[in-house]
C-alpha cells in the first residue's frame, strides 16, 4: 500500500501516463494498478531493444554511457513515409502503444516507421546505479530532449532515414516533450502531437482542484458539494483524537490512525481526495489495451455513491467510494502514515517501494514544474492539502527549498516560454473533463499551432483506440489531427 500511496501522491501529471505502464505512484495522476511491462510485452509481441545513449548530452568531458530501451513497428513502413517517434514518460514504456493507438492508424494510413523511446530513469532505462540524488542530477526535460535528438539522429543515418520527416507524439509530460522536441530542435522534428500537454509550469496549481469540481458537476450538480461536505467532516474527525478509531475503522487502515503533524493529516486527505482526481482525470478512457484495470470507475459511479442518502451523512459515503475504489483494486488496507511513505520516497535503490517511477516524478517537480494541486482555492472540494504540504516534500525528500523550487519553476517557463508557444507544425489537443488542460493549449495560437479542445472527454483520450462509444467530437477530433498532419507532411 505503499505504492498505492505513492500513486495519490502528487498528483501530477503528465503522461497519462498515457504511454506508460506503472505500479501507481503520486504523479500528474497519470498512474493506475498497469501489469508490468513484462506481461505486456509477451502480449503484444513487441521487442525491446538497447540504444547507447550519453549520460551528460552538456559536458563533453563525461565520457560515460549507458544503455536506453526502445521499441519498433515496422509493420506500415513504406520507402519514403514519415517516421513516427512515440515519447516515453514518467513509467514504464508499454510495449501495448506498438500494437494499440491512434498514432498506428495514422501510421497506416501514412506509411510510417512507428519507434518508441523509454524516458530515461523510468521502466529499464537506468542511466545510473541508484536514485540518489548524485545520480538524479541527470534527470531533466532537458536531458530527455537531447536523449530524444541523439537517438533521432543516429536512428536517422543508420536507417537512411536522414531525409525522411520525423513527427514527435507524446500525452501529458511526453506531451509537453514533443512540443519542446520540436521547439527546441526544429532541424530534426518535422512536427508534434502533443496531447494533454502542461505546457506552462506552477508551482500552485488549484485550478486542476477547480476543474475536478466542474467535471464532477457535470455529471451532478450536487456531487461537488457533496464530497466537499464529506472531506470537512473527515477534517474535523481528524482534529478530534477520540474519531480516530472510528477513521481506521470506516477507511479500514492497515494501523489505527496516528495523526502527530498536519503532514499526516494532508497525506491522508490528499490520498483519499485522489480517488476522485483520479477518475474524473481519466473518465471512461478506453486504457484495456494497457492493461489497466478499474476503468468501469467513472465519474458517474462516483457521484451515484455520494448521492445515496441510503448509506448514511456525505462523509458516509465517501469512505464507501474509498472502499468502492480498494475492493476494484485488491487494496487490502491502506498505509496511511506520512512518515512511511516519506521512508518509501527516500530509498535511492532501484528495488526500493517508489522506483517504479514515484522518486524520479517528483524530483522533477520539484526541480523543474511544481504542478501542486493544492487545496488553497475555495472553488474546489476538498480539504487540508494546501501548497505547503506538498512544498515540504521537495524539502523531506531532495532537500530542495521553497525557494530553489519557485526559481527552478520560472527557469523552465522561461527556457521553453509557457503557453507563449513560438513554433509551428504542433497540434494540442486537450479534453474539457481533463483537469490538466489548466495548464495546456485550448485555443488557437496560430494557423500552425492549433489547439483541438475536446469537450466531455479526458486526460489523452484522442490517443487511445477508437470505439463505438466515443463522443462524436472525439471521433472528429482524431479526424482533424490526422488531416492537419497529413498536409504539414507535404510541407
Amino acid at each position: 500500500m505503499a505504492l498505492q500511496r505513492c500513486a495519490s501522491l502528487l498528483l501530477l501529471l503528465l503522461l497519462c501516463v498515457c504511454v506508460g505502464a506503472h505500479g501507481g505512484f503520486k504523479g500528474f495522476r497519470s498512474f493506475r494498478t498497469l501489469k508490468g511491462g513484462h506481461e505486456v510485452r509477451e502480449r503484444t509481441g513487441s521487442e525491446e531493444r538497447w540504444f547507447t545513449q550519453k549520460l551528460d548530452h552538456f559536458n563533453g568531458a563525461d565520457g560515460r554511457e549507458w544503455k536506453q530501451r526502445y521499441f519498433v513497428n515496422e509493420a506500415f513502413y513504406k520507402p519514403g513515409g514519415p517516421v513516427f517517434l512515440m515519447i516515453g514518460g514518467e513509467g514504464p514504456a508499454n510495449p501495448a502503444w506498438m500494437t494499440n493507438g491512434t498514432w498506428l492508424t495514422y501510421a497506416e494510413k501514412l506509411g510510417a516507421l512507428c519507434l518508441m523511446l523509454e524516458h530515461r530513469f523510468y521502466g529499464k532505462s537506468h542511466p545510473a546505479a541508484d536514485l540518489s540524488l548524485g545520480s538524479l542530477r541527470f534527470l531533466s526535460s532537458l536531458q530527455a530532449l537531447a536523449d530524444l535528438a541523439h537517438f533521432r539522429s543516429v536512428e536517422a543515418e543508420a536507417r537512411g532515414l536522414s531525409g525522411s520527416r520525423w513527427v514527435a507524439f507524446g500525452g501529458s509530460y511526453p506531451g509537453s516533450l514533443a512540443a519542446w522536441f520540436r521547439l527546441k530542435y526544429p532541424h530534426l522534428v518535422h512536427a508534434a502531437v502533443a496531447t494533454s500537454a502542461p505546457l506552462h509550469a506552477t508551482v500552485n496549481f488549484p485550478e486542476y482542484l477547480e476543474v475536478v469540481w466542474r467535471s464532477l458537476a457535470s455529471e451532478r450538480a450536487d456531487c461537488p458539494a457533496l464530497v466537499q461536505k464529506a472531506s470537512r467532516a473527515l477534517l474535523e474527525r481528524l482534529s478530534d483524537p477520540e474519531s480516530h478509531d472510528d477513521v481506521t475503522k470506516d477507511f479500514n487502515l492497515c494501523s489505527k490512525l496516528q495523526i502527530k503533524t498536519e503532514m499526516d493529516s494532508a497525506y491522508f486527505l490528499e490520498m483519499l481526495a485522489g480517488n476522485f482526481m483520479d477518475v474524473v482525470q481519466y473518465n471512461e478512457d478506453n486504457r484495456d489495451f494497457e492493461g489497466a484495470t478499474g476503468t468501469n470507475i467513472t465519474i458517474k459511479v462516483l457521484c451515484g455513491v455520494m448521492g445515496d442518502a441510503s448509506l448514511g451523512e456525505p462523509y458516509a459515503r465517501y469512505a464507501a467510494v474509498a472502499r468502492l475504489m480498494m475492493d476494484t483494486f485488491s487494496i487490502k488496507c491502506l498505509n496511511a502514515s506520512y512518515e512511511s511513505y516519506r521512508g518509501d520516497m527516500t530509498d535511492a535503490s532501484w528495488d526500493g517501494p517508489a522506483a517504479g517511477g514515484g522518486r524520479q516524478w517528483v524530483y522533477q517537480t520539484c526541480t523543474e514544474f511544481g504542478f501542486y494541486q493544492s487545496t488553497d482555492s475555495p472553488n474546489q472540494p476538498f480539504s487540508g492539502f494546501p501548497l505547503a504540504y506538498h512544498v515540504k516534500q521537495c524539502a523531506d525528500f531532495y532537500n530542495v527549498s521553497a525557494e530553489q523550487l519557485a526559481e527552478a519553476v520560472a527557469q523552465t517557463n522561461e527556457f521553453y516560454g509557457g503557453y507563449d508557444v513560438r513554433s509551428s507544425r504542433i497540434v494540442l489537443p486537450n479534453g474539457s473533463i481533463d483537469p490538466w488542460h489548466a495548464l495546456g493549449v485550448t485555443q488557437d495560437i496560430t494557423p500552425d499551432l492549433p489547439a483541438v479542445f475536446i469537450k466531455g472527454t479526458a486526460h489523452c483520450a484522442n490517443m487511445y483506440p477508437a470505439r463505438s462509444e466515443d463522443l462524436p467530437q472525439l471521433a472528429l477530433a482524431r479526424d482533424h489531427i490526422f488531416l492537419l498532419l497529413q498536409r504539414w507532411l507535404k510541407q
